[in-house]
């Protein structure tokens, strides 16, 4: 299989997160109880016997998880990447691990490598290979740590080089490239430990990006907390980690759906402020993605695949001097696109967008409907304020079937984006 470009990360903008374990046969609910936290923490939250949730494993066939299928959604859903989690703190590994049994091809009926099937489906359809791993969380490990509970008697270094570690070299070793590992939670890990963690990880695949959650600095990429969009731009590599309803793993009664809407506007917000965003799905403990979630998956790729020069390797840009919740800025070289939200609330009208610099060259709508893209030119005039200013003044159609997001492409005579200062 091929490498990745080093550049990959900044190029994507948007892959798919993936949760998916044993934990997704108890749908959110332990005996009749619906937890109180995230699915995938239900272990720990509802203190479920270790013999009772090991006992999970050997129900775990989940006929309708199909990677192909996975991959192939994510392409039309418009994410460059995918992301799933080999390991989480449950400790049950879903590929084949030499290190301990407790995985989905030794102790499941199923004796399936979920990790190997998904890798394949991504390089089938030129999606980025990333995996998660809990490197120090472990509550089947009696000295893995354990959120919420004493950890002053374990001896974590035993977890450490027995059993993270070992998984790890397995994990880059047997499945090909690597565009990343999503290490999550490091507790009580030390400097040295994650030193050590992201040498093993660099020794055997250099490329492998690291994410921000390994702790004490040693990442490549900045983690942002869950679903918490920054405020401004940021200049290094960040993500955003964000679920598609309230939790990562699948909970039967979670029914709060994020809007295609919504999924939209977000990315805007990552992708303007110089991010990429990590949208997760929890499939059901029999594989499946929820139908609901799909829909609206659905109905956000179709908007992204027209608006994608707006969004795939942008750069960062300064943070505009106006506070506009209405709309916001993505560039690349001679380009600028500025995207409205709510766009069926401006047929008609005229939007004044003052203090850029630049110099038109051309305008055009991305992502109108298929019908109007050809005969509806944007009007945009290069003008100033009364103070002197420069500005555009935007003049929408009378008439269109966007929805979403309406984003406008602006050819520029510079190479980049300046801003008037106030």
């Amino acid at each position: 299989m091929k490498n990745y470009p080093e550049n990959w990360f900044t190029q994507a903008k948007y892959g798919l997160f993936i949760h998916f374990g044993l934990y997704s046969l108890l749908a959110g609910e332990y005996k009749g109880e619906r937890t109180r936290g995230l699915a995938e923490w239900i272990l720990n939250n509802a203190d479920i016997p270790l013999s009772e949730y090991r006992a999970l494993a050997s129900k775990f066939n989940p006929t309708n998880f199909n990677a192909d299928e996975i991959c192939q959604k994510a392409k039309e859903w418009g994410m460059r990447y995918v992301c799933l989690t080999s390991k989480h703190h449950d400790g049950f590994a879903l590929y084949d691990s030499k290190v301990s049994d407790y995985n989905s091809v030794k102790a499941s009926p199923c004796k399936r490598d979920f990790v190997r099937e998904l890798s394949e489906a991504c390089h089938k359809y030129d999606l980025i290979f990333c995996l998660y791993y809990s490197q120090a969380q472990d509550w089947d490990d009696k000295d893995g740590y354990r959120a919420y509970h004493d950890n002053s008697q374990k001896q974590f270094e035993r977890y450490f080089y027995g059993k993270c570690l070992p998984q790890v070299k397995e994990l880059l070793t047997n499945y090909g490239p690597l565009g990343m590992l999503w290490f999550d939670t490091p507790m009580g890990m030390t400097l040295e430990q994650s030193k050590e963690l992201r040498e093993t990880v660099k020794k055997i695949q250099p490329n492998c990006l690291i994410s921000g959650r390994i702790g004490h600095g040693q990442s490549d990429f900045l983690s942002t907390q869950d679903n918490r969009i920054p405020s401004h731009p940021i200049e290094k590599l960040w993500e955003v980690a964000g679920t598609m309803n309230d939790s990562w793993g699948y909970k039967y009664y979670d029914h709060n759906w994020q809007s295609a809407e919504t999924v939209v506007h977000k990315l805007l917000r990552v992708v303007a402020r110089g991010g990429n965003y990590l949208l997760n799905v929890g499939p059901d403990g029999s594989g499946k993605i929820p139908a609901a979630c799909v829909k609206e998956l659905d109905k956000a790729g179709k908007w992204l695949k027209r608006a994608a020069d707006s969004i795939y390797a942008t750069k960062t840009l300064p943070l505009y001097v106006y506070e506009v919740p209405n709309y916001c800025f993505t560039a690349r070289t001679h380009k600028l696109y500025i995207t409205f939200f709510a766009p069926q609330n401006l047929k008609g009208s005229s939007v004044d967008i003052p203090n850029i610099a630049n110099n038109l060259t051309d305008a055009k709508w991305l992502n109108l409907s298929t019908e109007m893209l050809g005969s509806v030119k944007a009007q945009v005039k290069q003008t100033k304020t009364l103070e002197g200013d420069p500005c555009y003044i935007v003049t929408f159609p009378t008439e269109f079937s966007q929805e979403l997001a309406l984003t406008l492409e602006l050819s520029l005579a510079e190479a980049d984006y300046m801003q008037e200062e106030l």
